[in-house]
């Protein structure tokens, strides 16, 4: 898919499920807010249990960029915890190196800071890790590789290129961003975490299942 078919599909997506997903999106959605397609400005009718529940796990799973099975095994470590589960599977998924390189303001989107992941640039404690779904711990710190701190990509992030267009640095990271390093201080507190979603509803769908 061409990275120009990838935003519009992004944008589509957005429009669906009424959250911006990049900034591109978000810019977007200021100018139609609301859905996609013929019906889109047509009130729509009042939306079954089910149908709201499934768009508020849709919404989380877009939020984060994952397969369905990805969030099923979260939901089910989530669960297991002690605490509140909806909370606990917000707090499992944004401690993901994806998500944090975001956050951090490394990258712009989670599809970015995926490919970036991917790519082998970053570092977690010095050691190359090359898995977006990697959990970061407390006290651990993230780093771009330095041989490629040159390139244009964290050279803009480097500038805080990113920072307008992103959520304000959580308080669960200290961010040095001219020096492309950030440190997980402590697990996040859902409320802290930038994230829309009614968590409960999701809770909720996954166990009506």
């Amino acid at each position: 898919m061409s990275t120009k078919s990838r935003t519009r599909s992004k944008t589509r997506l957005s429009r669906a499920l009424g959250i911006p997903l990049t900034p591109k999106a978000a810019k977007y959605l200021e100018k139609r807010p609301y859905a996609p397609g013929e019906h889109g400005r047509s009130k729509r009718k009042a939306d079954s249990d089910y149908a709201v529940r499934l768009r508020e796990k849709q919404r989380l799973r877009a939020q984060y960029g994952i397969r369905e099975k990805q969030l099923k095994i979260a939901f089910e470590e989530a669960r297991r915890t002690s605490g509140l589960t909806g909370e606990n599977l917000v707090e499992l998924l944004e401690v993901r190196l994806d998500a944090l390189i975001v956050r951090a303001g490394f990258a712009r989107t989670t599809a970015q800071a995926r490919q970036l992941i991917v790519h082998r640039h970053i570092l977690v404690d010095g050691q190359l890790v090359d898995r977006p779904s990697f959990r970061v711990k407390p006290g651990q710190t993230m780093h771009v590789k330095p041989k490629s701190e040159g390139l244009e990509v964290f050279q803009v992030a480097a500038a805080g290129a990113h920072q307008d267009v992103l959520p304000k640095v959580p308080a669960y990271l200290d961010v040095e961003i001219d020096k492309l390093q950030a440190r997980l201080e402590r697990k996040p507190k859902r409320a802290e975490v930038p994230v829309t979603c009614e968590v409960q509803l999701v809770v909720e769908y996954y166990a009506a299942r």
